[in-house]
C-alpha cells in the first residue's frame, strides 16, 4: 500500500511540473523589445520615407524604434505557403462562417442595417447580400477585428524574410501614409495578425484606396460598420460587379472526387467545353463562360459554376472556399 502511494505521488509530482509547461506553450506569445533601428534595411526605408514622402526623419525612426518584435506573426509566414492555412479550407468555413447561428447573425444584420445596405446598393450599383456576406466572413459582422498592434505586425513581417515581405513592407509604407492622411495615431491602430484592420479587414492600402466616410460623421472609420458598408459596395463596383448576375450555381456532378478539369476561379471554359465533359448547370447560368469550381468535403467534392461575378469576390481573397462562402452567406440572406 505504501509502494502504491508514493508511485502515486511520483506521478503528480511530475504531472504538476509538466501540465503548466504545457498549457504555457499554448499561450499567445506576446510581441518583444526590438532594435529595428539596427538593421540596414530599416535605415534605406526610413530614408526612402523621408526623400519620397517627406516624413521627418525622427518621427518614421522613433515609430520604428518603439516597434515590438512579433515571432507568432512571422512564424505564420515563414516556409513555403501550405494551401488552407492562411485563406481556410472548406471545411473551417462551413463549420465557422456557414453554420446556423452565423447565419442568423447575417440575417439580423441585414435588417438592423437595411436602410444603410440599401443605399449603398444603390449608390454602387450592387447587390446587398454580398456586401452582409462580406462582413460576416471577415469580422463575423464586427465582432472580430483584430487585437494586435498594425505596427508591430507589419514592423515584424517587412523587415523579417518571409514569402510575403516584399508585400509587407509596401503595407508599412501605407500605414505611415494613412496615419498621415486620416491624422491617426500610427501606434493606435489594432487589427488582424497580418495588418488588416476594422469590419471587412482591410490592409493599409485598401484603407486608402476604398475607405470611406459613408455615416457622415467626418471620419474614415474601418472600425465603424456604415463605413465598412460602403468600403465594400465600392471595391465590388470598382472591380466590375454586375448587379443581378450570375455568381455561381451548382452542377450535376453525383461523383466523390472529380478529376476531369482542372478547377480554378482564375480560368473559364466555355459551356460547351463542360457539357462535353458531362458537368451542366442545375440552376440559370446567363453567362457563355464559366469558372469551374471545386469545394472539397470529407467525403466528396462538390462542383460549381460561377461567372464573372464570382471572380470578384476572390479579388478581396485569393481563394475558391472564400468566395463560395460568401456566396452562399448572400443566398441565406436574401429575400
Amino acid at each position: 500500500m505504501l509502494l502504491l502511494c508514493m508511485k502515486r505521488l511520483i506521478i503528480l509530482t511530475i504531472l504538476t511540473f509538466i501540465l503548466p509547461i504545457s498549457l504555457i506553450a499554448k499561450e499567445p506569445i506576446p510581441p518583444i523589445e526590438y532594435n529595428f533601428l539596427a538593421k540596414k534595411e530599416v535605415t534605406r526605408f526610413i530614408n526612402r520615407m523621408v526623400k519620397k514622402y517627406h516624413f521627418e526623419r525622427s518621427y518614421v525612426r522613433n515609430v520604428l524604434k518603439n516597434a515590438k518584435f512579433d515571432k507568432e506573426t512571422l512564424d505564420r509566414y515563414r516556409g513555403r505557403h501550405k494551401k488552407g492555412k492562411t485563406d481556410g479550407t472548406w471545411e473551417r468555413y462551413k463549420a465557422h462562417v456557414l453554420d446556423p447561428i452565423s447565419l442568423q447573425k447575417a440575417r439580423d444584420f441585414k435588417n438592423n442595417y437595411y436602410p444603410t445596405l440599401q443605399r449603398a446598393s444603390d449608390i454602387y450599383d450592387v447587390d446587398m447580400d454580398y456586401i452582409v456576406a462580406f462582413i460576416g466572413v471577415e469580422s463575423k459582422f464586427g465582432e472580430y477585428m483584430g487585437n494586435y498592434h498594425v505596427i508591430d505586425a507589419l514592423a515584424t513581417l517587412a523587415f523579417h524574410k518571409n514569402r510575403m515581405k516584399k508585400f509587407f513592407k509596401s503595407e508599412l509604407e501605407n500605414l505611415f501614409l494613412l496615419s498621415r492622411e486620416e491624422s491617426r495615431p500610427i501606434d493606435g491602430m489594432y487589427g488582424s495578425f497580418a495588418g488588416a484592420m476594422g469590419c471587412v479587414q482591410q490592409v493599409p492600402s485598401v484603407q486608402r484606396r476604398f475607405g470611406m466616410d459613408f455615416n457622415n460623421d467626418g471620419i474614415k472609420d474601418p472600425t465603424d460598420v456604415e463605413d465598412c458598408i460602403g468600403i465594400i459596395a465600392k471595391f465590388m463596383n470598382k472591380k466590375g460587379w454586375r448587379r443581378g448576375h450570375v455568381v455561381a450555381v451548382h452542377t450535376n456532378f453525383k461523383g466523390k472526387r472529380f478529376k476531369k478539369l482542372k478547377t480554378s476561379h482564375k480560368k473559364r471554359y466555355s459551356i460547351k467545353t463542360l457539357q462535353k465533359y458531362g458537368i451542366n448547370p442545375i440552376e440559370p447560368f446567363d453567362e457563355s463562360k464559366a469558372y469551374l469550381l471545386k469545394t472539397r468535403n470529407r467525403t466528396h467534392d462538390d462542383i460549381w459554376m460561377a461567372g464573372r461575378n464570382f471572380r470578384v469576390l476572390t479579388k478581396y481573397n485569393n481563394s475558391t472556399s472564400y468566395g463560395l462562402a460568401i456566396h452562399l452567406i448572400a443566398q441565406s440572406v436574401k429575400n
